[in-house]
């Protein structure tokens, strides 16, 4: 799948806007021309990881977010999906993936150095 970059440049656009930046100040952050920087938000040229990133940066924002819609950083990021799955479901495999849910909820996956561990809490069954 290619990438939509008039979307792309539409939630760059939107980010810029909610960060009360103006397209030249971005474009100075980034060091690219403003007239660059248009084309980007209305989709007419193509951008690299390596400028998407900085830009994403710039606008804290995620760069996944840029690309696909999905922010991995908002609290109810995945809340929207859930619910389509969960109406797929039966009302026994909507329970296993409550208990599922509970269980990963439970769980510390990483220690205070960033590395990668498993660590259940007591979980009821």
């Amino acid at each position: 799948m290619l990438p939509d970059y008039s979307v792309i440049g539409r939630r760059i656009r939107d980010a810029r806007i909610e960060q009360n930046l103006k397209q030249e100040e971005l474009a100075d952050k980034i060091d690219v021309s403003v007239a660059f920087m248009s084309r980007v938000e209305r989709g007419r040229s193509k951008i690299n990881l390596k400028r998407l990133t900085q830009i994403a940066e710039v606008l804290n924002v995620s760069p996944g977010y840029l690309l696909m819609g999905s922010n991995v950083t908002a609290k109810d990021y995945l809340k929207e999906d859930f619910r389509q799955i969960l109406e797929k479901c039966t009302p026994q495999q909507q329970k296993l993936i409550y208990q599922i849910s509970e269980l990963v909820s439970k769980t510390s996956f990483m220690n205070e150095d960033g590395e990668i561990i498993i660590e259940k809490e007591n979980v009821r069954r």
